[in-house]
């Protein structure tokens, strides 16, 4: 999101870095990850990177404790 405060400044909001939930690194923007909902409570959304997805490394859910490939 983009604000205008005076002209010819620019002050732009940073967005959240997302972090794979099963290894904990930060994904690089184009990285080919997916982000889902828990499958058991749907209230969580579930960050993974490629790398933990094609090792199939299992992530928790911080809500209900759901644990999955």
């Amino acid at each position: 999101m983009l604000k205008q405060s005076e002209p010819g400044i620019r002050i732009e909001e940073a967005a959240s870095p997302l972090i794979c939930d099963s290894c904990h690194r930060l994904m690089e923007p184009g990285e080919y990850g997916v982000e889902f909902y828990c499958p058991n409570c749907g209230k969580v959304l579930i960050k993974r990177c490629k790398k933990c997805r094609k090792l199939v490394v299992e992530y928790t859910c911080p809500n209900c404790g759901f644990r999955g490939p």
